[in-house]
């Protein structure tokens, strides 16, 4: 038999030997001994994984390629919150391309993420600077959610003028999209959308806000600051969408008055991607600070005074606060924020300027050369989109002869938005596509720009020396390189983070989305330009099926807190369907991730919380009392499987059918979802509805903080009522979630790839090998460190709770001083203290290896020594080298060492470390100090002493 390099036997660490020595430490004859042993047999699939032979590498790239060439790469000048943009290959090969970069978790750790918390504070304040707002967010998902966030933060902060007011006024002349994700996110929250010219709100104590485009989505430019005025003598709030490289030219939203500016920094070097992912941006006012949505980053100092950044206020964090939260934002797009940071950095003020001043000077000849042929321009004013009154089919049919994608609006209208990579020659082709006369080259000269006198912007942006420093490539690549270079990543060592998996992100899984073929389609394009993502999109969505045992399946949604509210908006719809309105009351285990709560609230729901035994399981008594007590009223029951402990409940079947016994549907959370497939399902399980990371389980690198993608998969019964959308059809009619209408289609080539790669066989092992990992963990930690919960043969699933509280009464030791301790071995901290306080949550993956398993142990072994010299008296118990850790390069070189260990034990404390030695750049954060003085942009050094 010829020979196949299979990649499974890529993506999985282990070898044959390597499971063997494993085996004997866990105690048991085989694998499939271990999984019986661990996954109940009752829930057990009955058959394998029915999914097409795997291919390799080569196979698949080449697939996908023939793949690409089925989509058709027209020039879009749609438009609608989308552009063309042009990404500087210095940035596309050593941020997007490059897995220093794209396989980072979440910078909880700060003194390992200084390079990534940079970048983004370049971004905070690359959108402060725009805005003209005082604070700025780290990113959000795209345009039309970060509207519905703004939506809340106004309902929220309402004063008491209006404490009872629920009604948003919306012009109508805003993105489509972005009006059914406000309508989505305002029915079930009881909070009334009135569309209308903004000329004509009327502000009274029913009104809490108003949401305006800035430029609109005709292109038109409005002085707001009356309306603001207005508003806020009513006691109302103003958000304005706005667009980042127009405020380069235009007067930011900060100085006429707006509470709240979003939009999307796509633009900013972020490929179309047929919708993402892309990074939004929030700004608003200091006094909102504590209700906006997502993470900020904020500037700190470290334990030997150095400045020091971190994720500021992160108890402000919305799934913290459960079911109090006003949103259940928990992942970002960092990455993409990244990119557009180093955007701006790169060109500096004057070369986003240029890059504005060119496109608005193509769009203003485009404009002249309509109306010197007498056709009529809509548009009195216009930064790069005009509206054109004409005969819309003759158009329409000349644009597509000619390759070119117009916006086609119900009022007859065409719209025309330019972009970066407009060229004169696409002017040309518009005038002639619009059948008008005239040469855009000799228009050049004599036409008239479209900005309003009164509306041009007079204040500087992006004056810190950030932004003025890095023009040139070799710059701007060793200013990259120094930013990587202060971060772990997977290309470092493990990231063991127990419900956040970091897995391995294959380079042939991540090759696709640099394609032209699928990063340069507009979202909105017709679909018969886009036959090479449908045929992605029916594959991906049959395989997810099968492999959750479900019906039907939705892309849209962008994130895993988005797939739960996506899903329990499904359960909602059906239930009114069935005219039963009245079920609103979700059952939640206590254990939950806290996003549960947070997403059952805003989609309209009451939760109740079911209590958790002893063990960690889901206490079944309470359940079903509470399920008879809310019996009339239950709408469902949301559940995370293996549990959120890392363990299979053996009653997991018995739960949900206490749920269906009372008329309710059961959402299962797809977060450990990488223990599930294809051992059992959530159908086996007996749910409903389930979202899945595949952020997580499917290999999307988490980026930094973000993107992610959270599919839904559901029954045939709730599949109705699945999202559509309102601008593309995509097959479904529910309420939309995302902007676009497969949510971030450009990076479900990840997940395909990966699945396409390791086939049914392929992905079952891997599932097996993640538990075995886990286990192998768990073994050689008993006996030195208490295990809080295992399933009823002494198994955990494919994460553990290690539990170190004890350590804190003994010997002042926090997890949080182990979590510190395990970056001078060079790994990032397991999940601290969720979901159980002073603990550690440790997930392995069945990418690693046994060689880096055992290197993990015997930091965790080493670190167990040093915390028993603490808690013996052998150690002091504040002078130790687990409180000063992590111990930086500069401490351990400074001429002065006073400490009662060894330099030696500091920094190299087994004798592997040296060989693998990541240094940390900052020494312990000064969280407090951060939080006291909140600062969320880049001020010139010398000012950070000061706060």
């Amino acid at each position: 038999m010829l020979y196949t390099d299979r990649f499974e036997q890529r993506h999985n660490g282990l070898s044959h030997h390597d499971i063997d020595l494993m085996l004997r430490t866990v105690g048991a004859s085989t694998v499939d001994h271990l999984i019986e042993e661990t996954v109940p047999q009752r829930i057990r699939l009955e058959r394998p994984l029915s999914l097409p032979n795997p291919l390799t590498e080569h196979e698949l790239l080449a697939s996908l390629a023939e793949v690409a060439a089925k989509n058709t790469i027209a020039k879009s000048y749609i438009g609608m919150g989308y552009y063309d943009t042009l990404t500087p290959p210095v940035i596309l090969r050593n941020i997007v391309e490059n897995p220093g970069w794209y396989t980072q978790y979440t910078p909880y750790q700060a003194e390992i993420a200084q390079g990534r918390l940079e970048s983004l504070l370049n971004y905070q304040t690359m959108v402060i600077d725009l805005t003209k707002l005082e604070i700025a967010n780290a990113s959000l998902l795209d345009e039309a959610t970060a509207a519905a966030e703004a939506m809340h933060l106004m309902y929220a902060a309402r004063g008491q003028s209006n404490k009872n007011a629920e009604t948003l006024l919306v012009d109508d002349s805003i993105f489509p999209q972005t009006l059914a994700v406000l309508e989505t996110r305002a029915e079930p929250l009881g909070i009334t959308i009135k569309t209308g010219t903004w000329t004509e709100f009327s502000f009274d104590e029913t009104v809490f806000g108003a949401y305006v485009q800035y430029p609109t989505a005709t292109g038109e430019l409005r002085d707001y600051a009356a309306l603001c005025e207005r508003a806020h003598a009513a006691g109302s709030l103003v958000t304005v969408g706005t667009d980042l490289l127009a405020l380069t030219m235009i007067t930011p939203p900060g100085e006429f008055g707006a509470d709240v500016a979003i939009g999307s920094a796509q633009r900013f070097g972020v490929p179309l991607g047929y919708g993402g992912p892309h990074a939004a941006f929030m700004a608003t006012k200091e006094q909102y600070k504590r209700l906006m949505p997502g993470r900020i980053i904020g500037v700190s100092v470290d334990a030997q005074g150095n400045v020091a950044l971190r994720m500021a206020l992160q108890t402000r964090e919305q799934h913290i606060r459960r079911d109090k939260a006003t949103s259940n934002i928990c992942t970002a797009q960092a990455l993409l924020a990244n990119v557009a940071a180093m955007y701006a950095v790169y060109h500096g003020p004057n070369g986003l300027r240029s890059i504005a001043e060119r496109i608005h000077t193509l769009t203003s000849v485009l404009a002249e050369g309509l109306r010197a042929s007498g056709i009529h321009v809509v548009n009195t004013s216009w930064f790069d989109t005009i509206t054109v009154a004409c005969d819309a089919a003759t158009v329409s049919a000349r644009a597509r002869a000619a390759g070119v994608n117009l916006r086609f609006d119900v009022n007859g209208h065409v719209g025309v938005s330019l972009d970066e990579a407009t060229t004169v020659a696409d002017v040309q082709t518009l005038l002639d596509v619009f059948g008008a006369g005239g040469n855009a080259q000799t228009l050049l000269s004599s036409a008239r720009g479209g900005v309003i006198e009164s509306l041009r912007r007079t204040s500087a942006y992006l004056t810190h020396p950030v932004f003025n420093s890095y023009h040139t490539e070799h710059e701007m690549l060793r200013y990259m390189k120094r930013l990587e270079n202060k971060d772990l990543s997977l290309a470092h060592s493990m990231i063991p983070l127990g419900s956040c998996t970091m897995k391995l992100n294959a380079t042939a899984e991540m090759i696709p989305i640099t394609m032209p073929g699928f990063n340069r389609i507009h979202p909105f394009a017709p679909l018969d330009q886009t036959l090479g993502y449908q045929q992605i999109f029916r594959d991906l969505e049959q395989w997810l099926n099968e492999i959750t045992g479900f019906d039907a399946c939705s892309l849209q949604p962008n994130a895993g807190a988005q797939g739960e509210y996506a899903g329990l908006l499904v359960i909602r719809a059906f239930h009114r369907a069935q005219g039963n309105a009245h079920r609103d009351v979700v059952l939640i285990p206590s254990s939950a991730h806290g996003t549960n709560p947070a997403s059952a609230v805003m989609a309209g729901m009451k939760v109740v919380v079911v209590k958790a035994t002893s063990d960690g399981l889901v206490d079944v008594d309470d359940l079903r009392a509470k399920a008879e007590q809310h019996a009339a009223n239950l709408a469902g029951l949301m559940v995370t499987y293996p549990s959120t402990h890392g363990v299979f409940e053996e009653a997991i079947k018995d739960i949900c059918e206490v749920i269906h016994q009372h008329g309710g549907r059961v959402y299962m959370d797809g977060a450990n979802m990488n223990a599930q497939v294809g051992l059992t399902s959530p159908r086996a399980i007996g749910a409903d509805v389930c979202h899945l990371n595949l952020h997580k389980t499917f290999c999307i690198p988490h980026g930094g903080g973000g993107p992610g993608m959270g599919p839904i998969c559901c029954t045939a019964e709730l599949a109705p009522y699945l999202p559509g959308h309102v601008v593309v059809s995509n097959g479904r009619s529910g309420s939309m979630v995302s902007a676009a209408p497969w949510g971030s289609a450009s990076i479900l080539l990840i997940s395909y790839a990966y699945i396409a790669m390791m086939g049914g066989h392929g992905l079952t092992e891997a599932t097996k090998i993640a538990i075995l990992n886990a286990n192998y963990i768990k073994s050689r930690l008993d006996g030195h460190y208490p295990i809080l919960y295992t399933g009823a043969h002494g198994r955990v699933a494919h994460e553990m709770i290690v539990d170190l509280r004890d350590f804190k009464t003994r010997g002042g030791i926090e997890a949080e001083d182990v979590a510190k301790r395990l970056m001078d071995y060079g790994f990032h901290a397991p999940t601290l203290s969720f979901p159980v306080p002073g603990t550690i949550m440790i997930e392995p993956t069945e990418s690693e290896s046994k060689a880096e398993l055992d290197r993990f142990c015997d930091a965790l072994l080493a670190i167990r020594a040093e915390i028993e010299d603490v808690c013996s008296g052998a150690a002091d118990p504040k002078d130790n080298v687990l409180k000063h850790a992590p111990h930086t390069q500069f401490v351990a070189t400074a001429d002065e060492w006073t400490r009662p260990y060894t330099r030696q034990k500091a920094v190299y404390p087994l004798p592997w470390v040296r060989d693998r030695k990541f240094w940390p750049s900052i020494g312990r954060v000064d969280n407090a100090q951060g939080d006291r003085v909140l600062i969320c942009s880049c001020p010139p050094m010398e000012e950070y002493a000061e706060a």
